[in-house]
């Protein structure tokens, strides 16, 4: 049987896949948190929605790879490697953890950290 963590990996692909973070959401609980490298948090289902919404509407296409994750039954860990375009044209490669805190069934807690570096695009002469 897959952890919540498994769960969440494949249902993060299918998002970036098909552009709809339906299914991903479906994972987060009423009380969930959601946190990335800004300052803003955002809450619940309705804010995992608006989380995801943004995360899929940074880019024109994204596909994360997964190289390594752990979960305890209690806390999800995922190493990750994502590659796409966002939404201007600029291509980019980023490195990431995202971190999952869950009961087994719903996701309480997200928090991802990751090379922010990769979204300033260079200038151009």
């Amino acid at each position: 049987m897959d952890t919540l963590t498994q769960t969440f990996m494949q249902a993060l692909q299918t998002a970036e896949q098909t552009r709809d973070p339906a299914a991903l959401v479906a994972l987060f609980s009423e009380e969930a948190t959601l946190r990335n490298l800004t300052t803003q948090t955002w809450e619940g289902t309705e804010g995992a929605a608006a989380f995801w919404e943004a995360y899929l509407n940074t880019f024109a296409s994204i596909h994360s790879e997964f190289s390594h994750h752990a979960d305890d039954g209690h806390t999800g860990l995922m190493e990750w490697e994502a590659k796409g375009q966002l939404t201007g044209g600029h291509d980019l490669t980023y490195r990431g953890v995202s971190v999952i805190e869950h009961d087994g069934r719903k996701v309480n807690a997200f928090r991802t950290y990751y090379d922010s570096a990769a979204f300033i695009r260079p200038e151009t002469a």
